[in-house]
This record gives structure tokens, C-alpha cells and sequence, in this order.
């Protein structure tokens, strides 16, 4: 751990493992923001089980900002060799980094690690002066960036309300499209389905109808009623999806971070389990989903056969079902295709916030970004004509 104190009586430390920071000064922190991805049992799952480490291109390097012996803030963050797991896809700014020949790796990275969902700002101590905490760790962050050799830094996925503030201090945002449902106040699933043109309701209700043709129920299965063998079930399923693509698969974590979220984070977690007559009282699928106050988050899922709508109600139809009935007021599905319209989920914004530090990158980087978040918002317009709303009929 590197240990810096400035005049202000601020000591700058830079700790490679959550575990080096104490778990309830950082909740103190984590706990009472809208994310529930900031927090240390998260964090700590992922270091631990070897998912996020320097093997795998992820090298833990979190500010830590003390006063005496107390807590003030934290900013997770991990410096990379690569841009694998973070889905903000920047080849083409390590292309053109590539050929000014400047080198793009290593660079600093701020987010809740392989886990495309909005919510990443510093933690900062209640009662803090946030601005002033908030520059004094952008000055640190740029002199560790200068002194290592560090390309630049970027947070990404971040938090909307935190966004204006890391802004002034000479971080760019970078646009990007994901997707949400919003609650309005649906009293149950078939009000929902109301917002839908004909043809669409015909569609879903045809789509939850195939399972129970083919003889397959779904049972939600939310914090201490989920049983402990779920957890190397869900790894497998995980598993499962990811080889399925190959080399496009998306498969960071081991089977140790998801056995590990039983004793430590599954008060945070819902399953939708897929059981049918042939199961012998074992999910043949299954998704898993985060979920704090008002927010659900969907993660993974998988099966051990192909079952026709599966996926559909699994990862979607059944999770709004269960957030209308707990009072969930948005859900953001995780990244993916287009197919998220047709059951009701918007195209919608999300930002990263970048600083490059060598002057010819940062000047290309100011050059073109307003071009490129403009196409950016003209995409996410588009794809929201596709809704298939009733007031489209």
C-alpha cells in the first residue's frame, strides 16, 4: 500500500485489495447510494475468488483518503492491460493511440469490474465537502497516471448526479446506449401489458403460454429464501452461455465469486428458476438479478437444454412481473441486442468519462467526441421508434 499525507492532513493511500480497507467504513459509504455495486462484499467477492486480478489483465489500485484514522472517501479502481470486461468498447481510441505510436496500456479504469450497469462515483463520508474531497482525489489520480507511465483514466457506467462534478475537473463524458424499463405504477403484469400495440401483447402472452405448454413453471426466489445450491448451479449455467459464444463469450468470473455470494451478498440477489416435470427438483435454468430498494439489475442466466422462450421469461417477463408486485421502479436488463424493445425496454444514455494525458490523444479525443455523442443520441432516438407501443398503432 503507497502512502501519501498532503498539507491538509489528508493521507492519499493506494491499496491494492478491498480487503485492506475496513468493510464498515467503506459501507458507511457504499450502502446508502442508489448502486448496489459499490459495495465491499461485491468488491471483495470478485478480488478474492481470483476473478479480478492481475492475472487476468485487472490490477486493483483503490484511492483511499484518511483523515487520522477515519475513513473519507474511496474510488475503486483497477489499472488495465487490456479493455476486456469493461463494455465500453475504446479499440478504436487504443487504434489511434496505436498509430501515433503512443502507448495505450496500461491506463486506470474506474468501475464495478466486469458489471455494465450505471451507478460508479467516489464514495465520499457523509458530512464531507464532496467537491473539495472529489478534486484533491482527481490531483492524486493524475499524479500516480503522470508518474507510472499511465495513459489516462476513465470511469465508466457512471452515476448521473456525479457525472457534472467529475466533468469539471477535466474528464470528458463519451456517451453510450443501454437499455431500461421504467414503472410507472403498474398494478400487476397484465396492466403492463396494456402499454403494448396488439400485435406485441398477442406475442408476449404466446410467449409465457409456450412454457406452461411444455410443462415449465418459473419460481422467483429473492435473498434468504434462495437455496445454497443454486449458487454452483448458476456458475454452470454461467458457464454454459459464455462457451457458447466462444470468443465472444463474456466469462470473467469463477465458480468461487458466485459460491462466495451465498454467505456474503445474497440479500442483494433474485433467481428465476426454471423447474419442469422431468427436473427431479432441480432448475433446468435459471437467471440471476441484483436488486436494491426501488432498482433491479439482470445479470446472468443460463440452461442446460434450448426450451423455446426460456430466455424471455427467465431474464425478462418473469422479473417485471416480480419488480411490479415489490414496488421496483426501474430495471435495467444488462447489455445486449435490440430484441430488449419488444418487451418493453428503452434505448437509453449512459456515460463514461475519460482523460487521456498525452496531448495529441486528448486533442483528438476533444475534437471528435461532441460528433460522436450526437450519432450516439440519433441511434438511441432511433431504436426507440421501434417500441412497439400502444400510441404507435
Amino acid at each position: 500500500m503507497i502512502t501519501r499525507r498532503d498539507s491538509a492532513g489528508y493521507t492519499f493511500e493506494w491499496a491494492r485489495r478491498v480487503a485492506d480497507v475496513d468493510q464498515a467504513q467503506w459501507d458507511a459509504m457504499a450502502i446508502p447510494l442508489d448502486t448496489p455495486l459499490l459495495e465491499w462484499d461485491w468488491l471483495y467477492l470478485m478480488e478474492e475468488s481470483g476473478s479480478i486480478a492481475p492475472k487476468n489483465g485487472w490490477l486493483p489500485n483503490h484511492l483511499v483518503v484518511r483523515r487520522g484514522e477515519e475513513l473519507v472517501a474511496v474510488a475503486p479502481l483497477y489499472i488495465k492491460g487490456h479493455s476486456a470486461g469493461e463494455f465500453v468498447f475504446d479499440h478504436a481510441w487504443a487504434d489511434v493511440a496505436g498509430q501515433l505510436d503512443i502507448p495505450y496500456y496500461p491506463k486506470l479504469v474506474g468501475m464495478s469490474p466486469v458489471t455494465p450497469a450505471v451507478g460508479y462515483r467516489f464514495l465520499v463520508a457523509p458530512g464531507e465537502d464532496e467537491h473539495r474531497i472529489t478534486q484533491l482525489m482527481m490531483r492524486e489520480i493524475d499524479k500516480f497516471c503522470r508518474h507510472h507511465g499511465v495513459s489516462g483514466c476513465s470511469f465508466l457506467f457512471v452515476d448521473p448526479e456525479w457525472h457534472p462534478l467529475a466533468e469539471s475537473f477535466g474528464f470528458l463524458g463519451w456517451k453510450h446506449q443501454s437499455y431500461l424499463w421504467r414503472n410507472p405504477g403498474f398494478s400487476d403484469f397484465d396492466d403492463y401489458l396494456t402499454r403494448f400495440n396488439s400485435n406485441q401483447r398477442r406475442n408476449i402472452k404466446r410467449e409465457r403460454r409456450a412454457l406452461r405448454e411444455d410443462g415449465v413453471r418459473l419460481v422467483p426466489y429473492a435473498a434468504d429464501d434462495i437455496p445454497r445450491e443454486f449458487f454452483s448451479l448458476i456458475y454452470r449455467f454461467y458457464e454454459r452461455t459464455n462457451d457458447r459464444y466462444g470468443p465472444w463469450g463474456c466469462k470473467y468470473l469463477s465458480e468461487a465469486f458466485f459460491k462466495g455470494l451465498y454467505d456474503r451478498y445474497r440479500h442483494r440477489l433474485l433467481f428465476i428458476a426454471a423447474y419442469d416435470t422431468q427436473s427431479n427438483g432441480m432448475p433446468i435454468g435459471m437467471s440471476m438479478l441484483l436488486w436494491k430498494g426501488p432498482r433491479l439489475y439482470g445479470r446472468y442466466w443460463g440452461s442446460f437444454d434450448e426450451v423455446r422462450y426460456l430466455h424471455f421469461n427467465t431474464c425478462f417477463y418473469d422479473p417485471i412481473e416480480w419488480a411490479i408486485e415489490n414496488g421496483i421502479q426501474e430495471f435495467d436488463p444488462g447489455a445486449g441486442s435490440p430484441h430488449k424493445l419488444r418487451r418493453g425496454f428503452e434505448a437509453t444514455s449512459n456515460f463514461s468519462l475519460h482523460r487521456f494525458f498525452d496531448r495529441r490523444l486528448d486533442k483528438i479525443f476533444k475534437t471528435y467526441i461532441d460528433d460522436i455523442n450526437r450519432l450516439e443520441q440519433e441511434q438511441i432516438d432511433s431504436l426507440n421508434q421501434m417500441l412497439p407501443f400502444a400510441q404507435r398503432d
